[in-house]
């Protein structure tokens, strides 16, 4: 046996289908801004509690006036004697 749907069946279907589509789509209109809000907000303590972190980081290696220190020390060449042989010149005139 066949069932055929009906056609007030169907209608009903398509409005309770655009009922959600648009009932979604009010809600996101009323909530984007509070979510974004709420992002914004989490963006801006992550960005304040990195800064306050690099500030402490200079507050602890702030020197005085004048005052020189060296973070790495620079690599040191060693003579490198298998440079060539050594040949006088002399100036002819």
């Amino acid at each position: 046996m066949l069932q055929y749907a009906s056609v007030t069946g169907f209608v009903r279907m398509i409005l309770i289908i655009l009922l959600i589509y648009f009932g979604i789509k009010i809600l996101a209109r009323l909530f984007s801004p509070l979510l974004a809000r709420f992002v914004l907000k989490k963006a801006e303590q992550r960005f304040g509690d990195q800064f306050g972190q690099f500030q402490k980081q200079q507050q602890t290696k702030s020197k005085k006036e004048g005052e020189v220190t060296i973070d790495k020390m620079p690599n040191r060449k060693t003579s490198n004697k298998d440079v060539g042989d050594y040949v006088d010149f002399e100036e002819i005139d």
